[in-house]
């Protein structure tokens, strides 16, 4: 299942925003860990309805990769 994109924005906006959060890291050094993540790649790609996972968990698998 694909999500509107718009949606998806929205979302990984604030998966980005906890990953600064979580690590007092810069908004630009979340954004592009988060961009050049798989976690990343497996949402955008609609793998497994990933993008139903709630923020949280989805910033804590990009830290994980980390």
């Amino acid at each position: 299942m694909q999500a509107n994109p718009t949606l998806l924005q929205r979302k990984y906006a604030r998966i980005i925003r906890l990953i600064a959060e979580h690590k007092s890291l810069p908004y630009e050094q979340a954004l592009d860990l988060f961009y050049r993540s798989k976690t990343f790649e497996l949402i955008s790609e609609g793998v497994a309805d990933m993008h139903c996972l709630s923020d949280e968990y989805l910033a804590e698998e990009v830290e994980r990769e980390i």
